[in-house]
């Protein structure tokens, strides 16, 4: 739902329940049943958890790369961090590949190549897709290119003194 200012996509928690199944539901219809759903750390964390359950998938890992280092401010190419999923594993398997926007495309860009060179069968998902994004996802919930602000991170970070650090896509 966009805010009051119009200038950010704010999603809810109920919102996100409903999108994860909406979009678990849309994977299965096109018959992909993956084996191994990976999330692209952090932001895909929770979705990927949310649609594995809602998919039944037990089998779950997470890619850990940085793009973005602040509100508007990215690494010149995004890079993968440890610690290192067990790329080999996936080789042959079906793999859902999980993160919460499309922004730029990049880091989705980058983790669907690298999956798929190590031989797994590659499906990608996305709660939000920006219409700039120059990677998009096979399975997207939303297309918006507001800023979107998620409810696990528009609170920012938490500090000891109570100041916080802003968050979102």
């Amino acid at each position: 739902m966009v805010d009051a200012t119009g200038e950010r996509e704010r999603l809810s928690w109920e919102q996100f329940g409903e999108a994860s199944r909406e979009l678990a539901r849309s994977i299965l219809r096109d018959g992909f049943e993956p084996e191994v759903v990976v999330a692209i750390a952090r932001g895909g964390l929770l979705p990927a958890g949310a649609i594995a359950y809602a998919l039944g998938a037990k089998n779950c890992g997470a890619l850990n790369v940085e793009f973005y280092t602040g509100i508007g401010t990215v690494l010149d190419a995004p890079e993968v961090l440890p610690p290192a999923l067990d790329i080999s594993y996936l080789r042959g398997r079906r793999v859902l590949l999980v993160d919460d926007v499309a922004d730029s495309g990049r880091t989705l860009a980058l983790a669907v190549q690298l999956l798929r060179d190590s031989g797994a069968d590659v499906r990608s998902v996305t709660v939000y897709t920006k219409p700039a994004s120059i990677a998009m996802p096979d399975y997207s919930w939303r297309e918006t290119s507001l800023w979107i602000d998620f409810p696990w991170s528009w609170q920012g970070t938490v500090t000891l003194d109570g100041s916080a650090g802003a968050e979102g896509a």
